[in-house]
């Protein structure tokens, strides 16, 4: 399935463009399912809006957004903003991720994924020397701008060449 996603997703890039691609993320199964929308894409590739209303499908126990999806609607998006921006040279990852649940989502919640071209600069520099694990913060909110979750993630950034540069090469 990896390989045929992968297919599919060079050839999307090649008829649509990378920023309407990621608007199609909405169509993604398990997204299409959650009722997780890609509401905006900045042209630059660096800020990536998300939304996520509360459904049958996305809902817990006690009737409020469920955990999982409020941790899903977050997953992909630093990591795509730092693939798209870094550039080929560059293999990144998820490392790790913590959430923390402040209040019940109860309606649709929002999360903003940006991440400015001066740390993506850093980031592009410290791995240039080696391997670098970047960390970011994410709220997920409600219609009232209150967070309703916190999600911390780790990336983790080097060259695909493995090799480190020196300063100025």
């Amino acid at each position: 399935m990896g390989r045929l996603l992968q297919k599919v997703t060079r050839r999307l890039t090649r008829t649509v463009g990378k920023h309407r691609l990621f608007r199609l993320l909405s169509l993604y199964p398990p997204y299409l399912g959650a009722g997780i929308r890609v509401t905006a894409v900045s042209k630059d590739l660096r800020t990536i809006d998300v939304a996520m209303r509360l459904g049958h499908l996305n809902q817990n126990y006690v009737g409020t957004q469920f955990g999982g999806s409020l941790y899903s609607m977050c997953d992909p998006f630093l990591m795509l903003i730092l693939i798209e921006n870094l550039g080929p040279d560059f293999v990144v990852w998820d490392k790790a991720a913590h959430i923390r649940f402040l209040k019940p989502g109860r309606g649709t919640v929002r999360a903003r994924f940006e991440v400015s071209a001066e740390r993506i600069d850093e980031i592009r520099q410290a791995a240039e020397h080696g391997k670098v694990e970047p960390e970011f913060e994410v709220e997920v909110t409600d219609a009232s701008g209150e967070a309703v979750a916190r999600i911390h993630k780790t990336l983790y950034v080097r060259r695909k060449d493995g090799a480190p540069t020196s300063p100025g090469s």
